[in-house]
């Protein structure tokens, strides 16, 4: 069971497994994707189709008819990587071994939606996935095994979701081997230790120039693919930034104030130090350099940064 491209790796690392067999697959339902509108599938339903997998879409997987379909499936184990809905007691009870899921931290750390987001956020220097049996709450279970991974000090949020989805076809195959021989552990969370992260919205992305150069510079790392980080420039525009970002510390004075906008970088000050960056996209535009969009404008050191008009 699962949507998000982090299970990928995993779902292809079990159908090619010589020890277990692949029964079905469940993914959310296609989403309506661009401007048009047109469903677009999941990459786990998209391998599936190739593979003539047996696909379901239940609109919620708490629905007697998606409960039946698992059920008729008889099967030992059920293995859930960001599927995206939570699993009613009445699917928990459904395979005849256990429920796993694959989550994307060292559990009890960061359990919920965004995982990955909060590690580069915080500064983490390690993270890691983590293969535990499935619960009634939310990321409680015990813990099956985990693999550390360290966290790069370029990461972004892409970057580290790639890397910690290719730990995924060892860990699955693993947990899954163990689970087969009858020596899989059961490790119970220091529920005391437990931290929580929420589902991320667009809003979340902007910028607070108060925070500290350092906290502005990872933030940028954190939500970049999604949801990206924003501010609004001198003239109104809403305008989302990327990484790199170059950190200079020995700035004081009032937050959100353009240092200066020479060569190919706009450098602003920050609660704490200031932040340079080049690589920019207007509202409404493509992805460009900030040179490109600061032709025939008058930008001008001293203007501010993050005031919506």
């Amino acid at each position: 069971m699962g949507t998000g491209e982090i299970g990928l790796p995993s779902l292809k690392a079990i159908y090619d497994s010589p020890d277990h067999d692949l029964i079905s697959v469940f993914t959310q339902p296609d989403k309506p994707f661009g401007r048009k509108g047109e469903l677009k599938p999941s990459e786990i339903k998209k391998f599936a189709l190739t593979k003539n997998i047996p696909i379901y879409q239940p609109h919620k997987i708490r629905e007697q008819e998606a409960v039946n379909q698992l059920s008729q499936g008889n099967p030992d184990v059920l293995v859930v990587v960001a599927y995206g809905q939570i699993l009613p007691k009445a699917v928990l009870e459904i395979p005849k071994i256990a429920c796993i899921n694959l989550h994307a931290s060292l559990l009890p750390l960061y359990r919920g939606a965004s995982p990955i987001q909060a590690a580069i956020l915080n500064g983490d220097k390690q993270t890691g996935l983590t293969s535990m049996y499935i619960g009634e709450g939310l990321d409680d279970g015990d813990v099956l095994k985990s693999k550390d991974l360290i966290i790069d000090q370029d990461e972004t949020a892409g970057s580290l979701h790639d890397r910690l989805a290719s730990l995924g076809p060892e860990l699955i195959i693993e947990s899954l081997n163990l689970l087969l021989r009858g020596q899989a552990p059961r490790e119970q969370q220091d529920h005391d230790k437990a931290t929580h992260v929420s589902k991320l919205s667009r809003s979340d992305g902007e910028i607070d120039w108060n925070k500290s150069a350092e906290s502005i510079e990872r933030k940028v790392r954190a939500f970049d693919p999604w949801p990206g980080t924003f501010t609004y420039f001198p003239d109104g525009t809403l305008v989302k930034i990327f990484p790199p970002i170059s950190i200079e510390k020995n700035h004081n004075g009032e937050p959100g104030v353009i240092i200066s906008t020479q060569s190919d970088n706009i450098t602003v000050r920050c609660g704490e130090g200031a932040i340079s960056f080049s690589s920019i996209q207007p509202a409404g535009r493509k992805k460009m350099s900030l040179s490109s969009y600061m032709a025939g404008k008058n930008i001008e050191p001293g203007a501010f940064l993050g005031i919506k008009k």
